[in-house]
């Protein structure tokens, strides 16, 4: 009697089969979108705490190898260059995002697919290939766990970015569909990552460890390091053990798998502001009521905050005193748009968080959840800011639905190209980003990456170890 495949054997089968060809226009635009963005946000993370300190480690970025660190100095092993650039595309949490994900799409797999191009020779169609398919398989096993995954705890980035990052890796390599269910089935014992280390270094490390552990799956499984291809849906396998019976539904992941392709969801966004996407609807709604009323700082009384429930537990940070804290206060995001009229990334310093100014706002702002946005409506990015002035006028602006009020990607070319100059100034001038800007537009035309994912280092680039 022929048995069933397992969960990892039918995923393998997808993965394995996936080619070129089934990339729509629609897909290939945001894949370049995605690769666009994420080297935007890595160069601009490059030099945070969180990434210096993390190359400072004796045994982290400093022994040499094939691969790029992008936006430092010194060539590293495919596994380091996986994790320090992981960890440095995640390290503002400016990183596009997917709303079906519950996290970042690109930021899992590209730092694990880039090493892995640029130490073995692929492919610009090679590598946009891999990525569509990883953004499919991290996707599609969200569908399976969400949302009691997401509320219960898990940072979906890294727990199941880890999926993507491997079934990407596994494909670029072309390996069979036996080790690609045996890599799916290493990175379940490497998947990881709580909500409770939002807002520390800890968060843009968990995106790190999870490109390393999908790229370290692959290459083990070509080596023939053996798993069991049984681990989603064994009594004591991922779904049990990260969900529990009852609050997962695998059929999910299948049901009409690529089509259409994950990467075509208008839920896609790319980040217009450096911090939490849970906290953008929020920020969009006070820098609309500013636009609106022309509000001025000083003629507000109350500040009332209500974000879509969802959205709040891990935002809520009434009294920041970092910028990784910053981050993840709705609290501060709000009273920041309301006071500047923007967020940007220079409001992410000591001097910006501890304005006097600030200060003042939050000492008269209240956030609380919306008492009319449900865990199961249509749309959970959503939030609306209440304003009352000493004059006791109260004004008010909501968001219902962030994607639909210009959230999701397709960003303009000329939007785009100013994120990524922007993100770059650190690590060399305009002429020299917006060059490299063009090569990424069209790198999946490249004949081989390695010569493009050079240039990442920067002019300007920072020292491979700290």
């Amino acid at each position: 009697m022929t048995k069933s495949p397992t969960i990892a054997q039918a995923l393998a089968a997808r993965i394995h089969a996936f080619g070129p060809g089934d990339l729509s226009p629609k897909a290939r635009m945001r894949g370049r979108i995605g690769v666009i963005d994420t080297v935007a946000v890595a160069l601009a993370g490059a030099g945070m705490d969180c990434v210096e300190t993390l190359c400072a480690v004796p045994g982290v970025a400093d022994a040499p190898g094939p691969c790029t660190l992008i936006g430092r100095r010194g060539r590293v092993s495919m596994l380091d260059a996986a994790l320090v650039n992981g960890t440095a595309a995640h390290a503002l949490d400016y990183d596009d995002f997917s709303s079906v994900f519950g996290g970042h799409q690109s930021a899992p797999i590209l730092p694990a697919v880039f090493a892995l191009a640029e130490a073995e020779g692929h492919g610009g169609a090679a590598v946009m290939t891999a990525y569509a398919v990883g953004v499919e398989t991290e996707i599609r096993i969200a569908r399976a766990v969400h949302f009691h995954h997401y509320d219960k705890g898990w940072h979906p980035t890294a727990t199941l970015g880890t999926f993507g990052s491997a079934a990407a890796c596994a494909h670029l390599m072309g390996l069979g569909e036996a080790q690609i269910a045996m890599a799916l089935a290493l990175a379940v014992s490497q998947a990881a990552g709580v909500k409770a280390n939002f807002g520390t270094m800890t968060k843009p490390f968990h995106v790190g460890q999870c490109a390393r552990a999908g790229l370290l799956s692959a290459l083990l499984a070509r080596q023939g390091f053996t798993a069991n291809p049984a681990a989603f849906e064994h009594p004591q396998g991922f779904f049990e053990v990260f969900n529990g019976a009852g609050t997962y539904d695998p059929a999910r992941i299948f049901a009409d798998w690529a089509a259409p392709l994950e990467l075509e969801d208008d839920g896609i966004a790319i980040k217009p502001y450096p911090c939490c996407g849970s906290a953008h609807a929020a920020i969009r709604a006070a820098l609309n009521l500013r636009a609106e009323t022309g509000l001025d700082a000083a003629q507000i009384a109350r500040i009332d905050v209500l974000p879509h429930p969802r959205r709040l537990p891990h935002t809520d940070t009434p009294w920041p005193q970092t910028a990784l804290e910053a981050k993840f206060s709705v609290q501060y995001l709000v009273a920041r748009a309301l006071m500047d009229g923007a967020v940007k990334l220079a409001h992410f310093d000591d001097a910006a968080i501890h304005d006097p100014g600030i200060a003042a706002l939050l000492a008269k702002l209240t956030a609380r959840p919306h008492p009319e946005m449900g865990d199961h409506s249509t749309s959970q990015w959503a939030a609306e800011v209440i304003v009352t002035t000493h004059a006791g006028a109260v004004l008010s602006h909501r968001i219902d639905d962030l994607m639909a009020a210009g959230g999701a990607v397709p960003l303009t070319t000329e939007g785009l190209r100013d994120k990524f100059i922007d993100c770059a100034e650190a690590i060399g001038p305009a002429d020299w980003s917006g060059a490299l800007f063009d090569q990424l537009a069209c790198f999946d035309t490249a004949p081989a990456l390695g010569p493009m994912l050079a240039l990442l280092a920067g002019p300007t680039a920072r020292a491979g170890a700290g």
